[in-house]
C-alpha cells in the first residue's frame, strides 16, 4: 500500500495534476486499497482544517494586503532610502531592510516580495540597478518573511509538530531572520560596487529623515504591536493576526486615508481566495498524512533516511539538502505537510530540538522560494519587473549561497535559534 500511495501521487504530479488533488486522491486510493474506511476521507479533510492555530493565516494574509494597499509600503520605503542614503547599493540594502519590517507584518514570503517589488523595482532601474538584480533581490529579501514574526510556516508547523508552540517559534526565528537580512546584505552591497549600480548623490538630510520617519511610523509600529501584544499576554497568535488586521485598517482609512469600501471588497476576495488555496492544501494533505501515517508508510521512510548514516551530523546535512531541492519545486505549506510525517521518527531518534528543527526547516524553505527553477517568491517579482527568471540566474545564485552559509551556520550553533526563546521561558 506504501507504493500505491507514494507511487499514485509520483504519477499524478509527473502528469501536472494540482498537488492539493493529487495528495487527496492518493491518499483516498490508498485508504480504499486498504479497506480502511472510505469515512475517514471526510473526516480527515475537517480535523485537518478545524485546528484554532490556522484561523490565524486568513488574518496575516488579510493584513498582510492591507498594509500593502494602504500605502504603508511606500512610506517604509521612503524612509529606509532616506535613512540608508542614497550610496552605491544605498536601494539594494534599503529594499532589504523593507522587507524584514513587512515580513513582520505579513508572515508570507510572496506577498512580501510582490508589496516591496512593485514600490522598488522601478525606482531601482531608474536609479541604475538591472531588473534581474533587483528581482533576484527582492525575492530573497522577501523570503525572510517565514522567518520573521509572525510566520505563517512557524503556525503551521506548530500545527504538525505540538512540541513546539508557536510563540517559541516566533521567538526562535528573531536572530535566524536577521542573520539571514544580514547574510544578504553583503552580496547586496559588493555587487552593487562591483557593478556600478545605484546613483551617487547628497545624503539625506536630519530634516528629511524626520519627515519620512513621521510618515512611516505607523507601520513601523505594527510589528512592535503585533509582537508585543503576544508577549505581554494581551492575545495569541491567532488574536494577535486579528489585531493586525483591525490595526491596518484603522491605519489605512483613519491615518493615510488610502482604502475605501470598494477597495476594502478586493482586498476581501483577493484575501479569500489566497487563504483558500492554503486551506485546500492542507485539507487534502491531511488525507494524504493519515493513510501514510496508518499505513506506517512515513515511519518506515523515517528509518530509511536514519539508516543513510549514523552520524547525526551527515543525516541532518541529507535532509536539509532534501528539503531545499523539494523547495525548488513545491511550496512551502506542501513541503511541510509532506515531509514532517516523515520526518518526526528522525527527529526523535536523534534527540533533535523541535523548535530549532522547525527554525532549520523554515529557513531551507525560504532559499526554496528563491531558487529556480519553481521559486515561488522570484516568479512574482520577475512577474511584476516584466522578465524572464531565467535572467536572474547570474545575479541570484549569490543570495542563495550567501542565505545557505547563514542557515548553516544556525545549524552548527542551535543557541542562535534557542536563545531568545529560552530567554522568554517559551523552552
Amino acid at each position: 500500500m506504501t507504493m500505491l500511495l507514494f507511487g499514485l501521487f509520483a504519477v499524478m504530479m509527473l502528469m501536472g495534476v494540482p498537488l492539493a488533488t493529487a495528495m487527496g486522491l492518493s491518499g483516498a486510493a490508498a485508504i480504499a486499497a486498504a479497506k480502511l474506511g472510505l469515512l475517514s476521507v471526510p473526516i480527515s479533510v475537517y480535523t485537518g482544517v478545524a485546528k484554532y492555530p490556522l484561523l490565524a493565516i486568513p488574518m496575516f494574509v488579510f493584513a498582510g494586503m492591507v498594509f500593502e494597499r494602504s500605502g504603508v509600503a511606500l512610506r517604509l520605503v521612503n524612509f529606509t532610502v532616506a535613512l540608508v542614503g542614497p550610496l552605491r547599493g544605498g536601494l539594494a540594502v534599503a529594499a532589504i531592510l523593507v522587507c524584514m519590517v513587512l515580513g513582520g507584518i505579513s508572515g508570507s514570503g510572496p506577498a512580501d516580495a510582490a508589496a516591496v517589488a512593485m514600490v522598488m523595482i522601478p525606482g531601482m532601474a531608474a536609479a541604475g540597478y538591472p531588473k534581474a538584480f533587483s528581482s533576484s533581490l527582492i525575492a530573497a529579501a522577501g523570503s525572510t518573511a517565514i522567518l520573521i514574526p509572525p510566520s505563517i510556516a512557524f503556525i503551521l508547523y506548530s500545527v504538525l509538530v505540538p512540541q513546539a508552540s508557536v510563540p517559541a517559534l516566533f521567538a526562535a526565528g528573531l536572530i535566524p531572520g536577521f542573520l539571514a537580512g544580514l547574510a544578504l546584505v553583503i552580496p547586496a552591497w559588493a555587487l552593487s560596487v562591483r557593478h556600478g549600480f545605484g546613483l551617487v548623490e547628497d545624503g539625506a538630510s536630519c530634516g528629511s529623515i524626520l519627515i519620512a520617519f513621521k510618515e512611516a511610523v505607523w507601520g513601523l509600529l505594527a510589528p512592535v504591536i503585533i509582537l508585543g501584544g503576544i508577549r505581554s499576554g494581551y492575545f495569541t497568535p491567532t488574536e494577535a493576526a486579528v489585531a493586525a488586521v483591525f490595526y491596518g485598517l484603522f491605519v489605512g482609512f483613519f491615518v493615510y486615508r488610502t482604502l475605501t469600501l470598494r477597495s476594502m471588497y478586493e482586498l476581501l476576495v483577493e484575501s479569500a481566495e489566497v487563504s483558500a488555496v492554503v486551506m485546500l492544501i492542507i485539507a487534502l494533505s491531511s488525507v494524504f498524512a493519515w493513510a501514510g501515517s496508518t499505513l506506517g508508510a512515513f515511519e518506515a521512510m523515517g528509518h530509511a533516511l536514519i539508516g543513510v548514516s549514523t552520524n547525526e551530523t551527515v543525516t541532518l546535512l541529507a535532509v536539509i539538502v532534501v528539503l531545499f531541492i523539494a523547495g525548488m519545486f513545491l511550496d512551502g505549506v506542501s513541503i511541510l505537510f509532506i515531509f514532517i510525517p516523515i520526518l518526526l521518527p528522525v527527529m526523535a531518534h536523534f534527540g533533535w530540538n523541535a523548535v530549532w528543527f522547525g527554525v532549520l526547516m523554515t529557513m531551507s524553505l525560504a532559499i526554496g522560494q528563491f531558487t529556480p527553477p519553481l521559486a515561488l517568491n522570484l516568479m512574482v517579482t520577475t512577474r511584476i519587473a516584466g522578465i524572464g527568471m531565467e535572467e536572474t540566474v547570474p545575479w541570484v545564485l549569490w543570495f542563495v549561497l550567501a542565505m545557505t552559509l547563514a542557515m548553516l551556520l544556525v545549524m552548527f550553533v542551535p543557541q542562535l535559534t534557542l536563545l531568545v526563546p529560552g530567554y522568554l521561558g517559551y523552552l
